[in-house]
């Protein structure tokens, strides 16, 4: 086997195994429902001063390596 094609085989084998491990991550922020609310034009006066919850301007992620699998049913129904 050439140098090149033994490479080009490991990159797919690698990228392969490397799908295989790959987790689903989540981005949630509240910028759009904090613009969108009047309540939330006026800003806090001093620095340190409590903003209302609906307010917050919060930003937050999380990645899961947990699969969900599914039972696939592959049965022909009898109409078919």
């Amino acid at each position: 086997m050439s140098p090149v094609r033994l490479s080009i085989t490991a990159c797919l084998f690698s990228a392969l195994l490397l799908a295989g491990c790959a987790g689903t991550s989540d981005y949630r922020d509240t910028n759009a429902a904090v613009d969108a609310n009047p309540l939330c034009a006026s800003r806090p006066d001093r620095p340190g001063e409590p903003v209302a919850r609906d307010c917050e301007r919060r930003s937050e992620g999380s990645v899961s390596t947990q699969r969900e699998s599914r039972q696939i049913d592959f049965r022909k129904d009898r109409d078919d």
